[in-house]
């Protein structure tokens, strides 16, 4: 049997070389995210690009990428200077890159160079993303609204303990002649971790939240990689919702975060946070101070003007006690004029009266019905009112107006 015309695979691959040394001879730029990087020892740095489905996500290419050591430093400085963030896994690049093809390695991409502007405007689109959702979920002005205690003493802090800015914050409130209650809640305030690390302090901080008048969330200064996590939707939506107002200070000049935009105040500096703190301890004091004098300007003339009004009741109350004297006396005089007329005519009533009482003792005196013809019947000592006191043979004394007279009874008769 005849054996088939072929080629062997080398050759095969150096027609694919070939072919594509051709076809793509000149470099060309490419979008894709970067799904692995690794800065190698050597200096060179190995990257793996995917381009992924918009539906299901999954990668649907993938090819390897090198930037040799030659070009690594440039390239990844000036991306992180225009970007504020290093080279990293999940960003978008636009990369302008030559095709390479190697019989043993296979496919891949030399990178000579990275357009940052594609990427920034990646994180650009996440960031409006960000503040897009939460206006639509209606939080962007939840924090704002919070009510501020007009004494904030009671501070809790979410920063980490070693950091420059949360020691600036704390020697800056140490200077002020005001009393804060500091509490430190720990977090990581860059990398990976530092977005559930802050939301894990806040959740913390919300479980005591009447212990504190407000939180306070600070960092030094960064690149604005290092500040990436406060563009993050699910922090900024737990700071937009938080229940005690939040003040911010990131350390960033340049730039605001997402988080300071929810954020109850945004400052620039975790020394300008203590700065602002102190200062409305100081408005408070000034308030407290203007509140006393003038309380006591207040008091001065409540006290001067009811000193006014009683000298002048006073006055009013001597007038009145000499007018009120003086109408009594007079009535007094005429009562004095009056007096004995009244008693004249007082004593005649009374003289009257009993003239008439006599009169009205006299017409009923037993005299006077015995001279009408009348008589008082007496038996036994006594005056007889009934016939039931009498028996036949009694002795009776018989009394008349001019005498009496001793008489027996023969006969008793009742009257029918």
């Amino acid at each position: 049997m005849e054996t088939p015309r072929h080629i062997t695979l080398r050759e095969l691959q150096q027609q694919v070389r070939a072919t594509l040394d051709e076809r793509f001879a000149l470099p060309l730029w490419v979008s894709a995210e970067i799904a692995e990087i690794k800065p190698n020892r050597s200096g060179h740095c190995y990257l793996d690009l995917v381009e992924k489905d918009p539906a299901s996500g999954r990668p649907a290419a993938q090819a390897r990428a090198v930037i040799w050591r030659s070009a690594y430093p440039r390239i990844a400085g000036r991306f992180e200077a225009e970007t504020g963030r290093p080279l990293a896994a999940d960003l978008r690049i636009l990369a302008r890159v030559s095709v390479s093809y190697h019989e043993l390695y296979g496919f891949s991409l030399q990178i000579l160079d990275i357009d940052p502007s594609l990427t920034l405007g990646d994180l650009e689109r996440q960031r409006q993303e960000t503040i897009a959702r939460l206006q639509r979920e209606g939080v962007w002005e939840m924090n704002r609204e919070q009510p501020m205690a007009a004494v904030v003493q009671r501070v809790a802090i979410v920063s980490s303990a070693g950091a420059a800015g949360y020691r600036d914050f704390c020697k800056e409130i140490a200077r002020s002649p005001y009393r804060f209650s500091l509490t430190l809640f720990e977090a990581f305030m860059q990398g990976d971790a530092a977005e559930e690390s802050i939301i894990a302090a806040l959740y913390a901080i919300a479980e005591r939240a009447d212990a504190f008048d407000a939180v306070v969330v600070i960092r030094g200064g960064g690149s604005r990689s290092d500040l990436s996590c406060f563009d993050g939707y699910r922090l900024c939506n737990h700071i937009a919702q938080f229940p005690l107002p939040v003040l911010t200070g990131i350390g960033h000049d340049k730039d605001t975060s997402v988080a300071d935009m929810v954020a109850h105040t945004a400052l620039k500096t975790p020394t300008a946070v203590a700065g602002w703190l102190v200062e409305r301890m100081a408005q408070v004091d000034g308030w407290l101070d203007y509140a006393a004098l003038q309380l006591h300007d207040t008091t001065a003339a409540a006290i001067h003007a009811s000193e006014v009004r009683i000298e002048r009741l006073r006055g009013e109350l001597r007038q009145r006690s000499a007018e009120r004297l003086a109408r009594e006396g007079m009535r007094t005089e005429r009562a004095a004029e009056r007096l004995p007329e009244a008693v004249q005519r007082l004593l005649e009533r009374q003289t009257a009266r009993l003239d008439t009482a006599a009169e009205l003792v006299a017409g009923r005196s037993p005299q006077r019905i015995l001279r009408l013809g009348f008589a008082v019947v007496r038996a036994g000592g006594g005056a007889v009112t009934s016939i039931d006191a009498l028996h036949p043979g009694d002795r009776v004394r018989i009394e008349v107006a001019d005498g009496s007279a001793e008489a027996t009874i023969d006969e008793i008769r009742n009257r029918e």
